[in-house]
């Protein structure tokens, strides 16, 4: 009769400790103002870096130019002159890996007018 040996990492009596799940955050931020958005994403990455947590970014997505073309005129007749009217919208990206609770310390900083901030959790 032969005896099998259990291979055990844990020792008897020792259970897992808790940790905090670690989930992957993308922090979408829109807006017309780059300044205000620079500002606002510096922050974010700087309270993040504080709490040791894993960043990448700020990503820096190609900016959105809306364009409005009309007449001058508002009968439509005289000569063919047009105004030309646009608006930027930049975006940036940000990705954290942190567990959730953090993510809502972090995000509670004071944001810019204007800039708009979308938290996903995947």
């Amino acid at each position: 009769m032969s005896y099998v040996a259990k291979n055990s990492t844990q020792k008897p009596g020792l259970e897992e400790q808790a940790q905090p799940k670690i989930h992957r955050i993308r922090i979408t931020l829109t807006s017309r103002n780059v300044k205000n958005l620079e500002k606002v994403s510096a922050d974010l990455i700087q309270r993040a870096k504080d709490k040791q947590l894993k960043v990448k970014g700020p990503v820096r997505l190609p900016t959105k130019v809306l364009r409005i073309t009309t007449r001058k005129s508002p009968c439509g007749n005289g000569s063919e002159t047009f105004d030309k009217f646009e608006m930027r919208i930049h975006k940036r990206l940000i990705d954290l890996h942190s567990p959730s609770e953090i993510v809502k310390q972090i995000t509670s900083i004071t944001i810019e007018s204007g800039v708009e901030v979308e938290v996903t959790i995947a």
